[in-house]
C-alpha cells in the first residue's frame, strides 16, 4: 500500500495524529454512487432482523427499532508498533455503524478502548463521533497506514487499522432510553483481540448524547473546533438537560458528537425486537467486499482467528 509522507510538529502527540487523519480523510473524494450499489447488492441487516420478536408480539408491542444496520469493529495499533499485543499497543478502537438504506458511514471513537459489559458488571464509557463518511473508499483511505515527519523523532509510521469483528445492530427505543444493540457473526468464536476490547457474541448498551454546552467530566470531552455544532431541531431536544438518548438517530450523523454507553441496564428480552446474524466466511465478509479493506494477515487473523496482529 503506497504510503504518503506529511508533516508533524511533535513527535507521536494525539494532536499530530489528529491533524495527520484529518488531511487523510480531506483528501478523500466521495463516490455516493458506489456506494449505494454495494447496500443495494446486500441488505443484509434489513432481511436478518425480524420486525418483532415473538414476546413483543404477544405483548401487542410493535417493534422498537429506531435503525437497524451493520455494526464493525477496528483497533488501530500505535504509533511505530507493527505487531501489537494487547490494549497497551492500541491507540484507538472504533464502532463503525452503516445504517441500512443510507449511504453513510458513521465512525465512533470509544476514549478507554473497551466497551462497557453488557451485564451486571456494567460501566459507562466515553465515547464521541469521530468522523462521518458518504464512502467506503473514504472510511478505507482513513483506516489506512501512513508514515509522516516530526521535526524531534524522524519519519513516524501510524499503523494501518484493523478490524477486530462485524456484525449487525439495532438501536432501539426503550423507556425514556435509547440502546444500541448488536450481534457478531465475524469472528465466529471471540479470541483474545475481541476479549481485550470487550466484544461479545451479543451485546447491548444504552446510548446518552451530550449536551455541547454542558460542562465535561475532568479529563474528558472534545475542545475548540472538534466540538458538536447539532442544528436547532436538535439542541431544542435537549432544553435544560446534560443528555439525551440518542432518538432521533440523527444525533450520531455530526461529528464530535459526544455520548456515554453504559452498560447493565437491559436484559436482550426487554428490547422487544429479534436481532440476528448470519455466518460468514472470507469472501462474504462486509469489511473486505462491501468496505473494501484489503486481504492481509493483518486483517484477516484479528477478524477470522481473533488474534493479534
Amino acid at each position: 500500500m503506497a504510503k504518503a509522507k506529511k508533516a508533524a510538529p511533535a513527535a507521536g502527540s494525539d494532536a499530530d495524529e489528529a491533524k495527520l487523519e484529518d488531511a487523510k480523510v480531506g483528501a478523500a473524494k466521495p463516490k455516493t454512487a458506489r456506494f449505494k450499489k454495494a447496500a443495494a447488492a446486500r441488505p443484509k441487516a434489513a432481511a436478518r432482523a425480524a420486525t418483532t420478536s415473538p414476546q413483543a408480539a404477544a405483548a401487542g408491542r410493535t417493534d422498537r427499532a429506531l435503525e437497524r444496520g451493520d455494526v464493525f469493529f477496528f483497533y488501530r495499533p500505535d504509533v511505530d508498533v507493527d505487531a501489537p499485543g494487547g490494549l497497551l499497543d492500541v491507540r484507538r478502537f472504533h464502532v463503525a455503524l452503516r445504517p441500512s438504506g443510507q449511504d453513510r458511514i458513521r465512525l465512533i471513537t470509544v476514549g478507554r478502548k473497551t466497551l462497557p459489559d453488557s451485564g451486571a458488571a456494567g460501566g459507562n464509557h466515553w465515547a464521541f463521533v469521530d468522523r462521518i463518511f458518504q464512502d467506503p473508499e473514504a472510511l478505507k483511505d482513513y483506516l489506512a497506514a501512513t508514515t509522516y515527519e516530526t521535526e524531534t523523532a524522524g519519519e513516524r509510521n501510524l499503523p494501518e487499522a484493523r478490524p477486530a469483528g462485524e456484525g449487525v445492530y439495532a438501536i432501539v427505543r426503550h423507556d425514556r432510553d435509547s440502546v444500541l444493540a448488536y450481534v457478531l457473526e465475524l469472528p465466529e468464536r471471540i479470541g483474545e483481540v475481541q476479549q481485550a476490547f470487550g466484544i461479545r457474541p451479543e451485546g447491548r448498551f444504552v446510548v446518552s448524547m451530550k449536551n455541547p454546552q454542558g460542562d465535561s467530566p475532568p479529563g474528558l470531552g472534545l475542545d475548540g473546533d472538534r466540538k458538536v455544532e447539532f442544528p436547532e431541531e436538535l439542541m431544542s431536544l435537549f432544553g435544560a438537560r446534560k443528555w439525551h438518548p440518542a432518538d432521533p438517530t440523527s444525533f450520531l450523523d455530526h461529528e464530535g458528537a459526544e455520548l456515554i454507553l453504559i452498560g447493565g441496564r437491559v436484559a436482550p428480552e426487554d428490547l422487544g425486537i429479534e436481532l440476528s446474524g448470519e455466518p460468514e466466511d472470507e469472501a462474504s465478509a462486509e469489511v473486505f467486499r462491501d468496505l473494501h479493506l484489503e486481504k492481509s494477515e493483518r486483517t484477516t487473523r484479528p477478524l477470522f482467528d481473533g488474534q493479534w496482529a
